[in-house]
């Protein structure tokens, strides 16, 4: 007698052959963002991914300061507490992550080597529009997995351009890949809205516009950030005052990128946050 070629998923809310939902079934993959609602008494479990928050960046005197926390959970589970948010693409770019590690690590490796072999085959480096939509159209493919809950990232890119007029650039993107270019600065992650409340009232209330700071008050200002969203959001990791573990900082001006030595940050937050 022949099976039916249906017969394995009858029980099912979704078409015939649905992979995705056989995996939700079992309580290996999260619920669907878009899709049918879960039957009256079917098992509630959940696989929740890891994930990352929360990054910063705005415009100083000296470049643009780019920020992450160091924490990484999963649900309410704290996955790891060294994660590193804060990528170097290429000599003078930038990609921040909030959102899965493991497609933001990847879409940085793709990014990475795509910007090398344009500089070598080129003898030139690619232009600000080519690496804002590199980024843009790896998100767009990655549209697919964030409508399965499983894929979702909402990176800021900064970069430096020397031609023609030598300018500090500074964008943030939603998850399908749409780009808006920050005048003055750009926070994502769960913990964002308190950040972005804090550059705000900085940037037009505070002692000085953030553009005018200098890299020690910048400094202060990301710690600050990022400090007082870990106070109400649980996924961001702010300062770990007994683990003594700080956000990562990395500045990119005309002269490159310059990662921030930990003692540094240490210092600056001892000074003028702790």
């Amino acid at each position: 007698m022949e099976r039916s070629p249906v017969a394995f998923d009858q029980n099912s809310s979704g078409a015939a052959g649905d992979f995705p939902a056989l995996l939700r079934r079992k309580g290996l993959l999260s619920p669907a963002i878009i899709g049918p609602t879960p039957q009256a008494g079917s098992p509630q479990k959940t696989w929740q991914p890891t994930e990352a928050t929360t990054i910063l960046a705005f415009k100083f005197s000296g470049g643009v300061l780019v920020a992450g926390d160091r924490r990484a959970t999963a649900g309410n589970t704290v996955v790891y507490d060294r994660a590193d948010k804060v990528l170097e693409i290429d000599r003078h770019s930038i990609m921040a992550i909030a959102g899965v590690p493991a497609t933001a690590w990847e879409m940085a490796r793709v990014l990475e080597h795509s910007f090398q072999y344009f500089r070598r085959t080129q003898l030139q480096e690619m232009s600000v529009d080519g690496k804002v939509r590199a980024l843009s159209k790896l998100l767009r493919d990655n549209f697919g997995f964030v409508m399965q809950g499983v894929g979702v990232v909402v990176p800021i890119f900064a970069t430096y351009d020397s031609h023609p007029n030598p300018e500090a650039h500074l964008y943030f993107y939603d998850a399908m890949g749409a780009q808006f270019e920050a005048t003055d600065y750009a926070a994502t992650g769960s913990g964002s809205p308190a950040v972005r409340g804090i550059l705000y009232y900085e940037n037009n209330w505070g002692a000085k516009p953030l553009h005018k700071m200098s890299e020690d008050e910048a400094v202060s200002i990301a710690l600050r950030a990022l400090d007082t969203a870990a106070e109400s959001d649980t996924s961001t990791g702010g300062v770990d005052r007994s683990g003594k573990i700080y956000p990562l900082m990395k500045i990119v001006s005309g002269e490159g990128i310059t990662t921030l030595p930990e003692d540094k940050i240490a210092a600056v937050f001892k000074e003028t946050v702790a």
